[in-house]
């Protein structure tokens, strides 16, 4: 960083964690804290407006989730890297940031030192994936892409519709449904409906309503 400090962007919803990552940085003698962010869509909002080096990102927040706001950020700022810090997330939504170009993914139990390195290793244009976040990736690998008709059956699989009424709700044959939701099955490795919904509803794979 040739003695430049590292200027970075707290972006989570919770303020007491943002006091907290507030206060380490402040530790950190090659940090400063650039500004914060309540919610995604802000994160953008400041990270363009602040340019800095990395971005502490919070996946599960408002307006904007972690993982679109992270894609909003590398396509504008390829300059400025984003960590992923979280707590809980899917298998899926942290594999969606990091495809999205997330440059490192901790989780929020973590030690601070290992937030403090992953900021380094970004800020230095490295990867930093903690070990837990492997370890997870590895244990619970994430659904293959859905199409938008794929997504649209699993909707109504979760609420509970059976063919011929999904036929109907989406004006295509009883066949197409059975054709579309055998290629959803094997996408999420489910055996039946149940099973289905249940990956849905774990891997947060449908919108909020």
């Amino acid at each position: 960083m040739s003695g430049k400090k590292i200027s970075v962007l707290i972006a989570d919803d919770h303020s007491i964690v943002r006091m907290g990552l507030a206060t380490l940085l402040e530790i950190e003698e090659d940090m400063i804290l650039a500004g914060q962010a309540v919610n995604g869509r802000m994160a953008v909002d400041e990270a363009l407006r602040l340019k800095p080096d990395v971005v502490v990102m919070d996946l599960m927040m408002p307006v904007l989730n972690g993982a679109d706001a992270t894609a909003e950020i590398s396509a504008k700022l390829p300059e400025t890297k984003v960590v992923l810090f979280t707590t809980f997330p899917t298998s899926d939504m942290i594999a969606s940031a990091i495809g999205n170009g997330a440059a490192g993914a901790i989780f929020k139990s973590a030690a601070e030192t290992e937030l403090v390195s992953a900021i380094r290793a970004a800020a230095s244009g490295k990867t930093y994936i903690s070990h837990d976040v492997a370890k997870l990736l590895a244990s619970d690998p994430p659904v293959e892409p859905l199409t938008p008709r794929q997504k649209d059956i699993l909707g109504s699989i979760v609420r509970g519709l059976s063919n011929n009424d999904i036929a109907k709700e989406l004006g295509i044959t009883p066949t197409a449904v059975r054709e579309h939701t055998i290629a959803l099955f094997q996408k999420l490795r489910a055996a039946n409906r149940t099973e289905a919904t249940a990956i849905a509803l774990r891997k947060h794979l449908l919108p909020e309503p």
